[in-house]
C-alpha cells in the first residue's frame, strides 16, 4: 500500500481513499473497514483516518451510518455543476430541458392555481411582443417556459431548471443564430397550446405538448 509522504496528513488520507475508490477495491454501497485496519495501511493514525472520512463524506462519497460503520455512496467525487453546463452541447442542453420540463408540464397542469395561470398568461403575452432581439426573445421565452415550472410547485425541478438557465439561453441564442431567425407565429401558437393544457389540467397532454416542442428544436439541430 501506498503510504503519506508529506503533510496535511487528513488531505493525503482522502487523496488515497478515494484512489483506492476509484480504482474499484469498493463497490457502491460497501462498508469501508474499520479505523484501526485503515490506519496502517495508510501510515496515518485512526484521528486523521476520521478526518479524512469526513471530507469525503461532505463531498458525497462516504456516508456514516450510526451503529453500522462508513459505506460508499459515490465512486467520484461529482464534478462542478458550472463546469459541466459550460462543456455540455446544445443538444445535451436540450436533452436536459425535456426532461426536467416535460415532467414540470404534467405536474404544473395537475397542481396550478388560479394565480399560476394568471402568471403563465403574462409570461406568454410578454413573450409575444419580445422580438426587438434575439437575446429578449430569448429571455422572454426562458422566462415564460419557467412559469410552468413554478407552477408545478416542485423546488427540485425549480432548482434544476434555474441551474441550467446561464448555459441555457447560452445555448438557445446559438440555436436561434443557427436557425438565422426566432418567432413566429406557428411558434407562439404552440406556446399558447402548452399554457392552454396546463390550464385545462390535462397533464398528459401538457407533457406531451412540452417534449414535442423541445423535441423540434433538437431536431433542428440534426
Amino acid at each position: 500500500m501506498p503510504q503519506i509522504q508529506r503533510t496535511p496528513l487528513a488531505d493525503q488520507a482522502a487523496d488515497l481513499l478515494l484512489d483506492r475508490i476509484r480504482s474499484g477495491e469498493w463497490e457502491l454501497g460497501q462498508k469501508l473497514p474499520g479505523e484501526t485496519t485503515l490506519a496502517p495501511q495508510l501510515g496515518v493514525g485512526r484521528s486523521t483516518v476520521r478526518e479524512a472520512i469526513r471530507q469525503l463524506a461532505g463531498r458525497g462519497v462516504l456516508a456514516t451510518r450510526q451503529g453500522s460503520g462508513v459505506f460508499v455512496t459515490a465512486l467520484d467525487v461529482p464534478e462542478d455543476w458550472d463546469a459541466v453546463l459550460r462543456r455540455a452541447d446544445i443538444v445535451s442542453i436540450i436533452e436536459a430541458r425535456i426532461a426536467i420540463e416535460s415532467e414540470a408540464a404534467a405536474l404544473a397542469a395537475e397542481r396550478r392555481t388560479a394565480a399560476d395561470v394568471r402568471a403563465i398568461r403574462r409570461a406568454l403575452d410578454a413573450r409575444a411582443v419580445a422580438t426587438a432581439s434575439l437575446e429578449e426573445h430569448v429571455d422572454a421565452d426562458t422566462a415564460f417556459h419557467r412559469s410552468i415550472v413554478v407552477a408545478a410547485h416542485n423546488p427540485i425541478l425549480l432548482e434544476l431548471f434555474d441551474g441550467l438557465t446561464p448555459r441555457l439561453r447560452q445555448a438557445m441564442i446559438e440555436m436561434l443564430r443557427i436557425r438565422a431567425g426566432f418567432g413566429g407565429t406557428a411558434d407562439h401558437a404552440r406556446h399558447v397550446l402548452l399554457s392552454d393544457t396546463v390550464a385545462a389540467h390535462d397533464a398528459r397532454a401538457a407533457a406531451a405538448e412540452s417534449r414535442a416542442h423541445l423535441s423540434e428544436l433538437k431536431g433542428a439541430l440534426s
